[in-house]
């Protein structure tokens, strides 16, 4: 019974509908042999589970009514309602045992973990979901797990997303959420590998972007990071840009926080030479598993880097030669 609310994180047969577009990729790089924490799925079939056992149809969709898509204090209104019918709503005892169960399977001591969502509308051409759902870091035990999954559940419901969908006409009955646990990259250093130029366009470049710390600086925008534009063919670094880095997502009790980077590393280079041959490597090794240009966030510890995450880039421009 338990299988399809939770699945092995590199289950050949995960698909978009039961773990989402991040779980689909990461399920796909792990058994393409590359560098992916080990973790778990914990399905959609777990989410509709969850707001069908506590009644939640209904009372979303009343939720819902009042949002006008041109009021964006609407979406933040439903947004409320419905984020605390998700937090008074007991999660059913199977899948709290199932997500028990797998995390434990994890590790001994229990592992931090990251938890992330995954929907099951993920990019397409015209539209990107990018950031509209919650990841939760440094999460330790399971019940801590639980709970930041069912943060995750209640994400597909916040503001933005809410307003995303109502915006581009979407279904809201049509949609679900997957979540990805996965055992937390200790990292010193963290960011994102683009297998073509995102500002040019140029197909024969990888551009770099790094900072000290966990990625989440990066993705929020918090910080500016090195970047460095690679020739694919060589792994020549072309350009090289040293940003003055001031912050980093740091692990602290219970979660992340920003703290300055200490003074010595705030211009110093985040990748040797060495390094950035290696992310050029795995970011051509994932283009071709795809084949198309990605956009892949990476994390380094001990040395060693990680794939957290890879999804084909959606906003390319043509190089000029096109």
């Amino acid at each position: 019974m338990t299988r399809e609310y939770v699945l092995p994180l590199a289950d050949p047969n995960a698909t978009l509908a039961d773990v989402g577009g991040k779980g689909v990729g990461l399920a796909r790089l792990a058994n393409a042999g590359l560098p992916v924490p080990d973790g778990f799925h914990v399905t959609t079939e777990a989410y509709r589970r969850f707001v069908a056992e506590n009644d939640l149809p209904p009372r979303l969709f009343a939720a819902l009514q009042g949002v006008e898509a041109r009021q964006p204090m609407t979406f933040q209104a439903a947004s409320r309602v419905i984020g605390d019918l998700f937090a008074h709503a007991p999660m059913p005892q199977d899948i709290a045992d199932a997500i028990t169960r797998a995390y434990a399977n994890l590790g001994h001591p229990p592992p931090p973990v990251a938890v992330r969502s995954s929907a099951t509308a993920e990019d397409l051409p015209d539209l990107s979901f990018a950031g509209q759902q919650e990841t939760f870091l440094n999460i330790q035990g399971a019940a801590a797990t639980q709970d930041a999954v069912k943060r995750c559940w209640a994400s597909l419901w916040t503001p933005r997303a809410i307003g995303y969908r109502t915006q581009h006409n979407l279904d809201h009955r049509a949609v679900a959420l997957a979540v990805v646990v996965q055992i937390l990259v200790h990292a010193d250093a963290a960011g994102i590998t683009f297998t073509a130029n995102p500002v040019t366009g140029a197909r024969d470049q990888i551009v770099i972007n790094a900072a000290w710390g966990l990625g989440e600086a990066i993705v929020s925008g918090h910080v500016t990071p090195d970047t460095l534009v690679v020739d694919k063919a060589s792994g020549r670094v072309i350009e090289r840009d040293l940003a003055d880095k001031q912050v980093m997502t740091v692990r602290v009790e219970g979660g992340t926080a920003e703290q300055p980077v200490p003074e010595h590393l705030r211009r110093a280079p985040t990748l040797s030479d060495e390094q950035v041959v290696e992310l050029a490597r795995l970011g051509a090794q994932i283009e071709k598993l795809y084949g198309t240009p990605m956009d892949i966030e990476w994390a380094r510890a001990e040395n060693k880097f990680a794939i957290v995450q890879a999804r084909p880039i959606t906003t390319l421009t043509e190089p000029p030669d096109h």
